[in-house]
Parts: C-alpha cells; sequence; structure tokens
C-alpha cells in the first residue's frame, strides 16, 4: 500500500461541516472516516453530571451523513470519546443512534463498541498497590476522591481500534470511550504497515479537522506515506501551511518537542514541515518512542456544590480605574455582613476588559477600555447560600460609595433578570492522574453489535 488516506470531517462531532466539502472528500476515496467527539476543555460537568458537548439531534444529523457514507465506501468509521467525556452511558447513546440510522437508511452495519469506564474498587485497587500517580499541578488522589466522583474514565491508545481492525470481522463502525486524541489514525496507520510515528503525528494534526489550515475550516485529508504525511484541507479555498501545521503540533501541549501519550512520547526533534504546493504541507522526521511502562489517563469528576452569578456592566470611568480596590471592598464587606455563608462560598470576580481571560498571564495588563463586564460567581454548598451571596456582592456594588464618585444613582447597569442566575452544580475535575496498566487491549471491554436489515 503505497499510502492511507484518512478523512475527518470536523474536529469536533455535532460541531457541523459543509456538506460539499465532506463530499469532496469522499471524492479522494480515503481509506477511513475519523472523528472526535470529546474533549475536557469545556470543564468537568458533562464527567460529573451526564451530560454531552452537543445536543442529541447534533450528533445524530451528522451521524445520518457519515454511517450511510462509510457503508457504501466500504471504509471504518470511527468515532471517539462519545457524547464529549466518552462514558459507557454516551458510547451506548451513539451506538443506539447508528443503529436508528441504520434502519431508517435500510443499512446493514456492525458496530463496535469499546467501553472506557474503569470500576472505582478496581481504581482504590490500583492506589493502594502504588499503581497511580499524579499529573503536574495535580493533588494526591485518595480512596474518599475517587468514592466522590461520579465515574471514572481513562484514556484509551491505539491498541483497542488496532485490535478490531486486525479480526476476522471487522467492524463497520467504532463508538469508543474516551480516547487519546491521535489514536484512531495512529491505528489505521499501524494497521496498514506504516510508521506508528508518522501516523501518531498525522493524527495528532488531523484529529481537530481543517483548524490547521488558513483559514480554519472542518474537513482535512490526511495523506500517509512511507516517509512522510500530506495535510491537505476539503475547502478549495484553504490552504495548509508550514507554519499552520507546526503551530497545530504543539496545540494543547506542554513541550513543543515531547508529545506524551498512552505507550509512549512523540519526539519531533528531527522533525519537518515543507511545503508539498501552495495549500498541502508535507511533514517528515517524527519519532514515537515507547515507554517502559504503558500508562493512561485517568478522568474523573465530582460536584462540590451549587453556584450563582451575576452579570454586572461598568461605564463610569473613576470606577473602571479603581476596579481592583471596589472589587476587594465588595468582596469583604460581604464577607463581613455573611460570615458564615462566605467562609463556605467560593467567590470569584471575571473583570471582562481588565484581564479576565489571560489572568496573570495578560501582557497587556494596564491596559483598560472606557467600559467594563464584572461576572460575579459564587459557589456554594446549597443553591440558595450561592444566591443570596451574590445578591449582596450585587446590590453592595450597585451602591458602593467609592472615592471620587460623582453619580448617587447606582453604578452598575445589568442586562439580565433574573439579577441572581442560578447556574446549578458546580463540578471539579478530582482524578486527573496517570494509572499503570499492563494490556492496553483487555483494559477496554468491547461489545459487537449486528444493526439495521
Amino acid at each position: 500500500m503505497d499510502e492511507l488516506r484518512i478523512m475527518v470531517p470536523n474536529g469536533m462531532l455535532g460541531y457541523g461541516f459543509p456538506l460539499e466539502d465532506f463530499e469532496r472528500g469522499m471524492k479522494r476515496q480515503p481509506h477511513g472516516i475519523v472523528v472526535d467527539a470529546g474533549s475536557t476543555d469545556s470543564g468537568p460537568q458533562k464527567l460529573a453530571l451526564g451530560e454531552m458537548t452537543c445536543p442529541e439531534s447534533a450528533y445524530y444529523k451528522e451521524l445520518s451523513i457519515l454511517v450511510p457514507a462509510a457503508k457504501k465506501a466500504g471504509i471504518p468509521l470511527i468515532v471517539s470519546s462519545a457524547g464529549g467525556d466518552g462514558s459507557n452511558q454516551h458510547v451506548d447513546l451513539f451506538a443506539e443512534m447508528v443503529e436508528q440510522i441504520a434502519k431508517e437508511q435500510n443499512l446493514s452495519a456492525s458496530v463496535a463498541r469499546i467501553y472506557s469506564d474503569i470500576p472505582k474498587t478496581e481504581i482504590a485497587s490500583a492506589l493502594n498497590d502504588e499503581k497511580i500517580t499524579a499529573m503536574q499541578n495535580v493533588p494526591e488522589i485518595n480512596l474518599e476522591e475517587i468514592e466522590q466522583t461520579t465515574v471514572i474514565t481513562a484514556q484509551m491508545g491505539a491498541e483497542p481500534y488496532l485490535a478490531l481492525l486486525q479480526a476476522e470481522n471487522k467492524p463497520d463502525v467504532i463508538i469508543a470511550g474516551r480516547t487519546y486524541d491521535p489514536s484512531p489514525t495512529a491505528a489505521l496507520g499501524m494497521y496498514y504497515g506504516f510508521d506508528p510515528a508518522l501516523a501518531w503525528h498525522m493524527g495528532k494534526i488531523i484529529e481537530c479537522g481543517a483548524i490547521c489550515c488558513v483559514p480554519a475550516g472542518k474537513t482535512v485529508l490526511g495523506t500517509l506515506r512511507s516517509d512522510h504525511f500530506l495535510i491537505e484541507p476539503m475547502d478549495p479555498n484553504a490552504k495548509a501551511m508550514p507554519h499552520t501545521l507546526a503551530a497545530h503540533t504543539m496545540y494543547e501541549k506542554s513541550s513543543a518537542l515531547n508529545l506524551p501519550g498512552p505507550g509512549g512520547v512523540l519526539n519531533l526533534e528531527e522533525c519537518e514541515f515543507n511545503a508539498e504546493t501552495d495549500r498541502i504541507t508535507r511533514v517528515s522526521g517524527s519519532r514515537f518512542i515507547k515507554d517502559e511502562q504503558y500508562t493512561v489517563k485517568l478522568e474523573g469528576a465530582k460536584v462540590t456544590g451549587y453556584r450563582s452569578i451575576t452579570v454586572m456592566g461598568l461605564r463610569d470611568p473613576i470606577l473602571i480605574s479603581q476596579i481592583d480596590e471596589a472589587l476587594d471592598y465588595v468582596k469583604n464587606q460581604t464577607e463581613k455582613e455573611l460570615p458564615e455563608e462566605c467562609a463556605q462560598s467560593q467567590i470569584i470576580f471575571h473583570p471582562y476588559g481588565k484581564n479576565a481571560t489571560m489572568k496573570n498571564l495578560e501582557s497587556l495588563a494596564d491596559e483598560v477600555g472606557h467600559e467594563m463586564c464584572v461576572i460575579a460567581e459564587v459557589a456554594s454548598p446549597t443553591q440558595e447560600m450561592a444566591h443570596l451571596v451574590v445578591n449582596r456582592i450585587r446590590t453592595t456594588l450597585l451602591h458602593y460609595g467609592y472615592p471620587g464618585r460623582v453619580a448617587t444613582s447606582g453604578n452598575i447597569g445589568m442586562p439580565f433578570t433574573p439579577l441572581e442566575i442560578p447556574l446549578g452544580k458546580v463540578c471539579q475535575f478530582n482524578v486527573y492522574h496517570l494509572l499503570e496498566i499492563d494490556d492496553p487491549v483487555g483494559q477496554f471491554p468491547v461489545r459487537m453489535q449486528e444493526v439495521g436489515r
């Protein structure tokens, strides 16, 4: 096989993609369609509360396109990290959607489900055996934290996918749990005998779709060859440039040269990015260094309380010039008036217009605009308590007589009612650790099913 072509319709299932770009990609006769559905970027509530990144209808709409297209072309469709968190319940939900689509469109398909949840008893046993280690800036785990999690899942590597591709009865569709994003592409590359390092690197770039291109888009085609791979956007007006691919290689990574994942590290010290054409880039020189001990990343989340917010607009330049001191006053005054409640709560101010996005990393820390939006966030053991504290914050800032104040009316404008907005349960990642495992295939159970006619 001279080359392996893998198409990614978009960087996240449920985010939509131009149908014409997808059809353009299918005309290139890809050997597989890979699409990721998960991320921890949007916070721990999905894992803690069983929620999904997108509405179920968004997933259904896109799967209704992808499933018949892959079946017609005779190529596998691989969906990883189902639902966003990759939990077992969302793997089952996605598989049920595929089953319904097969019935509606009069298709027959074999569907494999790969599960990634790990029982708490197994995690506790691994902790006792000292097989769990904390990642950087993560607290040590204990049995109490394990018990407080809603569910614990693990990021699988390429091995579970590779085992299914090598099986005698290969599935038409693979719906998988939590996955290290490049794993499905790496598995396809290894299955067809290509360099694992190049397969891992190509997977790292294309798992986000055509975000690596200019302008950023949705559908991308990766072509893997013996000593390099090519990246090409399916939007004819977009370009995959050497510098954009290099930048995206480092996207969401703590190191520019070493990208760790399940089973090893992708090393890029000798990697090169060169223009193949004016819109296609060639990548070569990647190396994959296997770990002596195979580890997977655990993810677990718990409910810690309830959150309420209030949104306040400021326009007075005198107040804006001393906003830090004003917010300190409001917090201190609220703590004096509600000492018991504040002792049990967490108060966070988000002054948009003054370093709210980048926080202490902001390079323009002293530049302040002519208006500001302050979001006050309170997390408390109960929704009523959070409501009370955030109400007191709002009313205190509303009438605060700050130094130099000229106006005698309220200091803030409030764009929403209710003025205090309950956001429900607030969640926290409390398991974000590495687990040593001996069997990267057996750790992730598989269920096969024939669906449709």
